[in-house]
């Protein structure tokens, strides 16, 4: 069995990452890798992966609702609005990972987003960086994913510059991974050719069939 691969009692050959938890293995094959297009949606996966820094994703995903109600539903408009009263109110809230500094910066990251111009500027920024088509990778293993790359790191500095707050290039490769940017299914999991069947945003570069 290729390093990385795991049968499942399902009988489909899935990526290591997810284990055995339903809600992870759910999130593997519904969500992971599937192009993003909706600009307010990669707002909130951009967050997230920050809250996720220094946890596991599965920490993050089981508290999402959570996070979906204490940030507005991912609404950088009202975030922008959020006061120092709203950031102390967060930091009482159970139902997320309570972080000053990363409370602090989504509140930052969400005026950054709306000085951007909104939702299609900024998903046209992040798909322009791959000429709006996914990045195929075709990897075998686990051990050919990187945690980082040239493209994560120069998007990084990109939204750096533009006042996004938790946007390293580790935080960016998985980001990029999770929305469908880059195809990080292992080839041998059954995921990577339905995801390799997927276009990018309509319009955009050499997208989809």
């Amino acid at each position: 069995m290729t390093e990385g691969i795991v049968l499942h009692p399902d009988g489909r050959s899935r990526c290591w990452w997810p284990g055995t938890d339903p809600l992870y293995v759910a999130y593997h094959d519904t969500e992971w890798g599937v192009p993003e297009h909706d600009g307010r949606a990669l707002f909130e996966k951009l967050i997230l992966d920050g809250f996720q820094a220094g946890l596991s994703w599965i920490t993050i995903l089981r508290k999402r609702e959570g996070f979906r109600r204490a940030f507005a539903g991912f609404d950088p408009e009202a975030i922008a609005r959020f006061t120092p009263a709203h950031v102390e109110a967060l930091m009482l809230d159970a139902a997320i990972v309570r972080n000053r500094a990363k409370i602090e910066g989504t509140v930052a990251s969400a005026r950054s987003w709306i000085e951007m111009g909104g939702a299609e500027p900024f998903a046209r920024f992040l798909w322009d960086r791959v000429d709006g088509r996914p990045l195929q990778t075709n990897r075998v293993s686990r051990a050919a994913i990187p945690t980082a790359d040239d493209l994560s790191r120069d998007l990084s500095k990109a939204l750096k510059t533009r006042g996004f707050t938790f946007v390293g290039p580790t935080i960016v490769y998985a980001f990029l991974q999770a929305t469908g940017l880059i195809n990080d299914h292992l080839v041998g999991c059954f995921r990577h050719a339905e995801c390799a069947t997927l276009p990018g945003p309509a319009g955009l570069g050499a997208a989809g069939p």
